[in-house]
């Protein structure tokens, strides 16, 4: 079983930054397809990128293109969520979530079987 762990979350200002790490506990990332998705109060929940696992390919949501930017150390052990010129729209709960599957990889959170346990992300001045 993959334990997925988040840090790096808490308050910050409007136009701020943000880099939210994504770790397996007893294990590497080596050969997981690894994304972040976010949940805000009252919302569904939301896949904002993804990265692939041959990591050749990545994917944004449309809200987050741009200003956000998924990537992993070289050991692959950790990934990160490099938040930038964040709105006060961004504040949510923040997850990471890894998969075995192979090719593209997707925002499609039900196709994903390993999920950390969150982190909360508030943008407010």
């Amino acid at each position: 079983q993959v334990q997925l762990v988040e840090s790096g979350g808490g308050l910050v200002q409007p136009g701020g930054s943000l880099n939210l790490s994504c770790a397996a506990s007893q294990s590497t990332l080596e050969y997981f397809t690894v994304a972040w998705f976010r949940q805000a109060p009252g919302k569904e929940r939301e896949g904002i990128s993804c990265i692939s696992r041959v990591r050749r390919f990545t994917k944004y949501a449309a809200s987050v293109e741009g200003r956000f930017t998924e990537f992993s150390d070289n050991a692959e052990n950790t990934f990160y969520l490099q938040m930038d010129n964040l709105k006060p729209e961004d504040t949510a709960v923040y997850y990471c979530a890894a998969d075995r599957r192979a090719g593209k990889c997707t925002i499609n959170g039900a196709l994903y079987d390993h999920w950390g346990q969150g982190i909360q992300v508030t943008v407010s001045s």
